[in-house]
Formats: C-alpha cells, sequence, structure tokens
C-alpha cells in the first residue's frame, strides 16, 4: 500500500498472563474506510489504545506516516494525526461545546484555530449548542458528535472511532452515517470504526479488519471477509479459550 499513513508490524498487547493482541500486522491509508469487527472481547479496543498510545505494546512495531511511534506519548501521536473517539462519551464538565473543542485542539495540535472550531461545529450540527454545558446539555447522539467533533479538532490524518453509533436509533445511526462518509471526503481523513452491526459496517466500510482473541483472521471486502469460514466459526462462540474475555 504505498500511501499508507498507519503500519502495524505484528503488535501484541499482554496483560500479565493474558495476550489481548496478538502479532497483528495491519496497513492503512488516508484513502481507507475500515470497519474493525469481532467477537466481544476479540481486542479491538486493546488495538486501538495501542495505537493512539494510551496503552504500550508487549511487542512489535507502530509506524505512521514513516515515523517510529511505539515510544512517543498520546500527545505526540495526536500531533502527527492520530485522532480518535471512545467507547463511552466523555465531555469535559463545566466547559461548553465549543470549549471542549478547544482545549482537545490545544492538545492535538499546539494551538487554537477558531474558524477550524466554527467549520467542525457546524459539520457536526453542534453550532446551535456551542455555548451550552457539554456534561449536561447534550442528546446521546450530540454527545457522541461531540466525540467526533474533538478528534475532528485536532486535524487527523486517521480517526480512530470506537463505537461511535452505539446505542443510536436506525435513523439516527443512518445520519451519523453521513456524515461519516461526508467526513471522509470532505476532511481528507482515513477512519477505522469499531462497530458490532454487520448490515452497518457492509454498508459504510469498503474493507473490513477481522479480530478474533487477539488475532487478525481476515482483511478484504465485507462480501469476502463476512463469508470467511473463519469469521463465521468466530460469532458462533467457537475457538481456543472460548468464554475467556480478550477484550
Amino acid at each position: 500500500m504505498a500511501d499508507s499513513v498507519l503500519e502495524l508490524d505484528r503488535v501484541s498487547v499482554r496483560f500479565g498472563g493474558l495476550t489481548a493482541v496478538n502479532a497483528v500486522s495491519l496497513k492503512i491509508a488516508s484513502s481507507d474506510v475500515i470497519g474493525l469487527v469481532g467477537p466481544n472481547g476479540a481486542g479491538k479496543t486493546t488495538l486501538f489504545n495501542a495505537i493512539s498510545g494510551l496503552v504500550k505494546p508487549t511487542a512489535g512495531g507502530i509506524r505512521f506516516g514513516g515515523s517510529d511511534v511505539m515510544r512517543a506519548p498520546m500527545y505526540q501521536r495526536a500531533r502527527l494525526g492520530i485522532g480518535r473517539t471512545f467507547q463511552i462519551p466523555q465531555p469535559m464538565h463545566e466547559l461548553t461545546v465549543r470549549e471542549n473543542l478547544v482545549v482537545a485542539q490545544r492538545f492535538g495540535t499546539g494551538k487554537v484555530d477558531p474558524a477550524r472550531i466554527d467549520e467542525i461545529l457546524d459539520f457536526t450540527s453542534l453550532a446551535g449548542k456551542a455555548r451550552r454545558d457539554a456534561a449536561t446539555c447534550l442528546s446521546l447522539t450530540e454527545l457522541k458528535a461531540l466525540e467526533v467533533a474533538k478528534a475532528l479538532a485536532t486535524s487527523p490524518k486517521l480517526l480512530l472511532l470506537d463505537e461511535v453509533l452505539a446505542g443510536l436509533e436506525t435513523s439516527g445511526k443512518r445520519r451519523f452515517m453521513g456524515m461519516l462518509k461526508e467526513m471522509h471526503q470532505r476532511f481528507g481523513v482515513g477512519i477505522v470504526i469499531i462497530e458490532h452491526d454487520i448490515e452497518t459496517i457492509s454498508s459504510l466500510c469498503p474493507r473490513v479488519a477481522v479480530l478474533n482473541f487477539g488475532e487478525l483472521i481476515a482483511d478484504g471486502t465485507p462480501d469476502e471477509v463476512f463469508r470467511d469460514p473463519a469469521v463465521i466459526k468466530s460469532y458462533t462462540g467457537s475457538g481456543p479459550g472460548s468464554g475467556a474475555n480478550h477484550a
């Protein structure tokens, strides 16, 4: 992949005797929209944590934009262009929606660009609540939009979205998917999204990667991946150490 932004080389993450991510190799470009799927406990969020710098891999290598970032702290990775959201929205308490973006932008870029913040607030349909308290005045859909807006404020080249569609009703999920597709085109950002709904992933993502028990077992188009016997087997609950939690 000539234009790869992120390169994972046999990345492993272990917590004591538990292997949460096992020798995962993956290349992702800024042109990619990738669904990261797998059963509960497959290691998806742990892989995001390793990429963004929240946890330190036990083995392997991570390169971003050609630079080795294995030892780089979270803020350096953010300033290189790795943005992410979290599974549970985490607005900064006692700050307005706009102030949340200002803090995120300063963390991720080292400066504040008011025009960029205005653009993102408008794009995520949060401009009308820019002066409201982010922790108390937003619906679930708006909180999810704020997570995306904070990540966008860091001017990412690659955006890691952790179950950003979870909990949304069908209509809200459809609107959000439209926003993500437009975001990919408008801001030129690569997207990796963790999502359990196979139909949603198939509609949104031209490429799907599947983790099971911490291992990458498939990587291809939705049609290829969801017809793969190993993937089908992973969703039936059979496999090594069935019942163990490898989140």
